[in-house]
């Protein structure tokens, strides 16, 4: 939102300022021909003071209008009066800061018409010129707010998602994984004390990195690797992951949270449809466009049905393709297919991402 005391702030800069402008323009028409008197001096001087007082004036006036509930012309209708009247009075606050330096024949020349209308006229643009520079610059700094509480608003549906996914998943996952923590504690103590740091460097980073837009590609692929190594301990050798990174990745930015949907739905839905033990690849490679990363598991391919979409795999899906959407508009690719018994999730994050990216953390 747009700080009321930097509005008010700039209102005033530019009101002193652009009166200040004003009179020396004016004055600098007559020096450069010669012409230039300590008379005019003053002239201008007063009528710039009275611009200046009028003015606040109708700013009072025009904070009071509300503009959302005037149409075009209403509006129109509504500045066009008010600079009618300001007019008016600006010609009489004229001629009172006048007396001081003409003494009261100052004030002899309002009842003479043509004078009067003369200076209408002369005064009609510098104030209609004053009103409709405020409206615009009033325009402008509530479309600037609107704009960004969108922004706002657009960041908080996004981190609201990205919560309930976490919230999500973890439930099911950490209950699969405490239950293979219970077993283990009899069976092999250390790989059950294993199983818990991994768990626990997991569930950290799934805290922390709520906290930023985008983190290094190494930190996400960090946090995929402790959740491959606690479904390692939970499948033991019917599971079985390699990995082959790119070093030129690891400080690559990447939305947080990003892989872990799929990597899930590798294990899940592998497990169902893939001969044991289930292959599983994270590959992740640097190109002269940006960035590619594959994660591809044996067996294959569940088309997305009502039942998928209840169990997550149409919704991970779908929240994989709104992440790179809102994360990397028109600069990303991401696509699933089936090809030599094993099922592919590519995406790839252009280069132009890396840039926009850095310093959001």
């Amino acid at each position: 939102m747009i700080n009321l005391n930097k509005k008010s702030h700039l209102f005033w800069a530019l009101q002193i300022s652009g009166w200040l402008l004003f009179f020396a323009l004016s004055l600098m028409a007559y020096w450069t021909r010669a012409m230039l008197t300590p008379a005019l001096v003053e002239r201008y001087a007063t009528g710039m003071a009275a611009g200046f007082l009028v003015t606040l004036a109708l700013r009072y006036v025009y904070r009071r209008v509300r503009t959302r509930d005037l149409s075009v012309l209403s509006l129109s209708l509504a500045i066009l009066l008010s600079c009618f009247l300001g007019l008016n009075v600006l010609i009489w606050l004229w001629s009172l800061l006048r007396v001081p330096f003409l003494g009261w024949k100052a004030l002899t020349v309002l009842p003479k018409l043509s004078i009067y209308l003369y200076k209408m006229v002369w005064w009609f643009m510098p104030v209609i010129g004053w009103s409709a520079l405020y409206f615009g610059i009033n325009f402008w700094q509530e479309w600037m707010a609107r704009r960004e509480q969108t922004e706002q608003a657009q960041a908080l549906t996004q981190a609201a998602q990205l919560h309930m996914l976490r919230y999500r998943m973890n439930p099911h996952f950490l209950f699969n994984a405490l239950n293979s923590i219970r077993a283990l504690i009899a069976e092999d103590r250390t790989a059950a004390k294993n199983m818990v740091t991994e768990l626990s460097e997991f569930l950290r980073y799934s805290l922390v990195s709520k906290n930023y837009k985008n983190v290094p590609f190494k930190d996400e692929l960090e946090s995929v690797r402790h959740f491959f190594n606690i479904q390692k301990v939970r499948y033991e050798n019917k599971l079985d992951i390699s990995f082959h990174i790119d070093p030129a990745v690891e400080e690559f930015p990447i939305a947080s949270f990003l892989l872990h949907p799929l990597a899930e739905n590798a294990v899940r839905y592998g497990m169902r449809t893939s001969p044991l033990p289930l292959n599983i690849l994270v590959k992740a490679e640097s190109c002269p466009e940006g960035l590619q990363v594959e994660i591809c598991n044996s067996g294959s391919w569940i088309e997305p049905s009502e039942e998928s979409h209840a169990s997550g795999l149409a919704r991970g899906l779908d929240y994989v393709r709104r992440r790179l959407a809102e994360a990397y508009p028109k600069n990303h690719r991401f696509d699933i297919f089936e090809k030599e018994n094993a099922v592919h999730a590519r995406l790839f994050i252009g280069k132009e991402a890396k840039a926009s990216l850095n310093g959001e953390r």
